[in-house]
């Protein structure tokens, strides 16, 4: 499955893509993909980005053959206090 946000700006972002485990290595996720990318171009946006795991060299190397870049990376942080907790 793949999911498609609304265009905004030009652009349409694909999250999630996921495929079950018992699933994986059949094609599903490139298809999705593929399909979910040419909807998007087809109807009128400019560009189609996604979100993925830089860990998940499988998922990655998916997209590349499906066309898309990486750009950037991003990390998130949890900041906690290290005093008292209420």
């Amino acid at each position: 499955m793949a999911g498609a946000n609304p265009l905004v700006g030009g652009q349409v972002r694909i999250d999630p893509v996921c495929t079950p485990a018992g699933q994986r290595g059949r094609g599903y996720a490139a298809a999705v993909t593929a399909e979910v990318t040419r909807a998007a171009l087809a109807a009128g946006s400019a560009e189609v980005v996604l979100f993925t795991d830089p860990a998940n060299r499988t998922s990655n190397a998916l997209y590349r053959r499906r066309g898309y870049l990486p750009l950037a990376d991003f990390c998130a942080y949890d900041f906690t206090h290290a005093g008292r907790h209420p």
